[in-house]
């Protein structure tokens, strides 16, 4: 933890120095979910590998790149890329670039990610909004000594995904007309896709998505005080009666498809985040 300690820090004091501009609001962008991005609303774009510290994606789907953006007229800063623990990082690793964002003082963060449906009424192509989540990586990333100014050593996990937060996404949706599924999110390690038997599991335990990631860093966030709010991009559906093969290049397909349902969703929630933080200052 005393070497997570200092990546984060010397990360942070070298973003404060190169980024241009650091807004209230992130976004980290899941697998294949990056193309709706218009490179004449990217004003910087800072690859991860220039960042100290920083870990390097080597998913394909993920551009691993900080950007400084706008939605609509809103400034948000961007990870384009994440990282995983099949990738062989451990979970402190995995969340390093949350830590830089807590350090920044984000306000705001909203994970979206590429997740297989287990609900069998959830649809190919939909959106589900995040109420909670299931752990069941076998990792935490507060896992080691708890460093103090970063956050408690016990947190509170009962509203990980800010109440608030999910209220102005179900305004947002419905006023573009937009189905907005809601669930519990579960997050397993990787890389292998889930059983049928591991899918009837899952759903017996209460979820109604699954993924490989996310999970670690809402935990972050919430431990380092930023108000979370996650989105899943549903790539395929899970049937464990009659089970179709699935790939992570039609994962990618499905969420380059289904991209723009997200941009439009976002296009009117990230506005509304910083109107938001506007009127409580």
């Amino acid at each position: 933890m005393d070497n997570i300690y200092q990546r984060a820090t010397q990360a942070t004091q070298w973003l404060k120095n190169n980024i241009e501009t650091i807004p209230d609001t992130a976004l980290v962008l899941g697998s294949g979910l990056g193309s709706w991005l218009m490179s004449e609303k990217i004003s910087q774009r800072i690859a991860y590998a220039q960042i100290p510290h920083f870990p390097v994606s080597t998913v394909q789907g993920h551009a691993g790149a900080l950007l400084v953006a706008q939605i609509g007229d809103t400034p948000v800063l961007i990870l384009s890329g994440r990282f995983h623990l099949y990738e062989g990082y451990s979970a402190a690793e995995v969340t390093l670039p949350i830590r830089c964002l807590g350090l920044l003082d984000i306000k705001h963060l909203i994970l979206t990610n590429a997740a297989g449906a287990l609900d069998p009424l959830f649809q190919t192509g939909g959106l589900m909004l995040i109420t909670d989540h299931i752990n069941m990586t076998g990792h935490n990333p507060l896992t080691g000594r708890n460093v103090d100014e970063w956050g408690p050593r016990f947190p509170d996990m009962s509203q990980v995904y800010c109440p608030h937060l999910r209220s102005l996404a179900l305004r947002s949706a419905m006023s573009l007309g937009l189905r907005l599924e809601q669930g519990v999110y579960v997050a397993v390690a990787g890389p292998s896709l889930e059983t049928p038997a591991e899918t009837r599991m899952y759903r017996t335990l209460g979820a109604h998505a699954i993924g490989m990631s996310t999970v670690p860093e809402a935990i972050i966030a919430h431990h380092m005080g930023i108000k979370t709010l996650g989105l899943s991009c549903l790539t395929n559906k899970n049937l464990p009666d009659c089970m179709a093969p699935t790939s992570h290049e039609a994962i990618l397909d499905q969420a380059q498809q289904s991209a723009s349902m997200l941009e439009n969703l976002l296009t009117v929630l990230v506005p509304a985040l910083e109107n938001k933080q506007d009127q409580k200052t």
